[in-house]
C-alpha cells in the first residue's frame, strides 16, 4: 500500500472509530495521519512487529491522546485485525481511547501521560544500543506536549548517550488542548532549540509525504535527530483544520455525514 493511501485510510477509520466510540481527539489523530502513514509504509517490517523480532523498528506515540490513528495503521498494515477498530473505546476493549499495549500487538507501551512516552523512547533506544542492535526507535510527540519539563530532560540525555538510532517527531501543529501553543507557552523556535541541545534537526511539511519519507531516512552518525514536522490538526476535514473544538468534540449528526463526504472526495 501506498503511504498516501494508507493515511487516507487511517482517517477514514479514525472518523469511524471516534464517531462510534462518542470519543475525543479526532483533530489529533487526522494531524499525526501523514507521518503515521510514512512510517508503518517505509520503516516498519511488519513481519518482524508480528513476530516481536528483536531488531524490530520501534514506533512510540508519546502523545498517546491520538492512538486512534496508531491502531488504525496496524489495522491496515495487518498487525491488528481489523475488526478490533470497533470495539474502540468500549468498556472492556483493548483498543483504549489513550494508546495501550495491553494485548495489542505492534503498540510497544502505553502513553497517555503528556512527557512520558519520550523518556520510555529513549531508554528503548539505549537499551538498543547497548545491547549491539540496529533497530530504529521512532517517537511521536505533539508541540504542547514540550510544555512538559521531562521533554527536555530526555532531550539532554538523548544527546550525552548520543542515541543516534531515535528519532523524535514533533507534531507541530501549533494548538493544544486549550488553545494555541504560542499564547498557552510560546516554545518559540523547536529547530533553534534542538540545535542548541546538540540534536541533529530538520524541519518538514509533515503532510508531505516525500518530504517525510526523506527526512526520516537522514540520521547523524552520533546525533540523535529531531524531525520539527508542520502540521494542520484536523487535516482532511475542511471544518476540523486548525479547529480546536476537535480536540474533544465527537464528530455526530451531520458533522460526521459531512466529515465522511470529505474524506470520500479524497479517496486515492
Amino acid at each position: 500500500m501506498k503511504s498516501e493511501n494508507l493515511a487516507w485510510q487511517i482517517r477514514r477509520d479514525v472518523l469511524d472509530m471516534v464517531h462510534a466510540a462518542h470519543a475525543s481527539h479526532v483533530g489529533s489523530a487526522f494531524s499525526i495521519a501523514d507521518i503515521v502513514a510514512v512510517l508503518y509504509t517505509d520503516f516498519v517490517d511488519v513481519e518482524k512487529v508480528k513476530t516481536n523480532d528483536k531488531e524490530r523498528t520501534r514506533i512510540i506515540l508519546s502523545k498517546g491522546h491520538a492512538g486512534a490513528a496508531i491502531y488504525a495503521a496496524l489495522a491496515e498494515v495487518g498487525i491488528l485485525d481489523k475488526k478490533e477498530l470497533q470495539t474502540y473505546g468500549n468498556n472492556g476493549s483493548k483498543l483504549s481511547c489513550h494508546i495501550s499495549h495491553n494485548g495489542v500487538s505492534g503498540v510497544e507501551i502505553s502513553t497517555g501521560s503528556l512527557g512520558q512516552g519520550v523518556g520510555m523512547a529513549a531508554g528503548i533506544a539505549l537499551a538498543g544500543k547497548k545491547a549491539g542492535r540496529n533497530y530504529r526507535t521512532f517517537v511521536i510527540v505533539g508541540d504542547g506536549e514540550c510544555n512538559e519539563g521531562s521533554v527536555w530532560e530526555m532531550i539532554l540525555f538523548a544527546r550525552q548517550q548520543n542515541l543516534n538510532r531515535l528519532t523524535m517527531i514533533v507534531d507541530c501543529n501549533g494548538l493544544q488542548a486549550l488553545g494555541k501553543t504560542s499564547e498557552i507557552l510560546d516554545m518559540q523556535s523547536f529547530e533553534e532549540k534542538f540545535k542548541a541541545f546538540g540534536w541533529n534537526v530538520q524541519s518538514v511539511d509533515g503532510h508531505n509525504h516525500a518530504a517525510l519519507k526523506e527526512s526520516l531516512l537522514h540520521l547523524d552518525e552520533k546525533k540523535p535527530t529531531c524531525i520539527v514536522a508542520k502540521t494542520v490538526k484536523g487535516k482532511g476535514v475542511s471544518f476540523m483544520e486548525n479547529n480546536n473544538l476537535w480536540h474533544y468534540r465527537d464528530p455526530q449528526g451531520e458533522f460526521y455525514d459531512n466529515a465522511v463526504m470529505e474524506l470520500e472526495r479524497q479517496k486515492p
